[in-house]
């Protein structure tokens, strides 16, 4: 029956339509979306393998003895230093995977809860994807804001902060589990869930503090004429306190904002 129906002209016609239309549908897609984002740079930061998402896990939750933090850069024709390495060739380069896959689960776990302790609504769906966009939104703005008063020029692009403010899930969503778990189904409150909370807090802003510094620190030249001069003593200053007030004090309060009350 299966073959008689695929042989039928009508049935034919229709799965070349469809055909064609997927494909002029990808190309509108592609042709598009491409006006507003970089499809090739943005494919960059996904091309990550199992072992990088392991290892990249592991070293958001226990960065303290990790070294190097400086990224690897893949070595051109003449010999000099080029574009960074993809992630899964490297556990320092940012990727938006483990971000997005965060954000997700956290939607979803947050709901989850919720429906376990009855208190699921279909709106709250919708409610914790807008609050954790937002919150990403609102700290890439303050990023980008606070690099221009400080005059930072650097290679980095706008993902690679997008990346660095999506780590954060991943701390979340480990304080909301071991404290669900452990309390018996009272939340994160209490004792053992602030000390998840502080620890996972603890790990994320030190991660931030050393994978930044390549963007809001960046290494002196001994070239004057390129773009990285050699900056004034308290030109440093304020931008390691700016970095210092990203990764401590605005995680805290964004951090907080996202596991209080689940």
């Amino acid at each position: 029956a299966y073959g008689q129906f695929m042989n039928d002209p009508t049935a034919q016609v229709a799965a070349q339509f469809g055909q064609t239309a997927f494909k002029h549908g990808q190309e509108y897609v592609e042709q598009n979306i491409g006006r507003y984002v970089n499809v090739s740079a943005l494919k960059h930061y996904f091309n990550v393998s199992n072992s990088y998402v392991v290892n990249k896990l592991f070293l958001v939750l226990f960065p303290w003895r990790h070294k190097p933090w400086a990224r690897k850069q893949a070595t051109g024709a003449s010999g000099q230093e080029g574009w960074y390495l993809p992630p899964r060739e490297d556990v320092n380069s940012p990727d938006m995977y483990i971000p997005v896959m965060a954000l997700v689960t956290y939607i979803l776990l947050s709901t989850l809860i919720a429906g376990l302790k009855g208190q699921f609504k279909p709106e709250l769906l919708g409610y914790t994807a807008t609050t954790g966009m937002v919150v990403v939104i609102v700290e890439i703005v303050a990023l980008k804001l606070g690099c221009y008063l400080l005059s930072i020029s650097s290679q980095s692009q706008l993902l690679d902060l997008i990346a660095y403010s999506g780590y954060k899930f991943v701390g979340i969503i480990v304080t909301i589990v071991v404290a669900e778990i452990l309390n018996g189904g009272k939340g994160t409150g209490g004792w053992i869930g602030w000390g998840v909370f502080l620890y996972t807090f603890l790990a994320n802003s030190l991660f931030l503090m050393r994978s930044l510094r390549y963007v809001l620190l960046p290494e002196t030249s001994g070239n004057t004429g390129g773009p990285m001069q050699t900056d004034s003593r308290a030109k440093r200053n304020q931008r390691t306190q700016f970095l210092f007030f990203y990764s401590y004090i605005v995680q805290l309060f964004f951090m907080w904002l996202l596991t209080m009350g689940i």
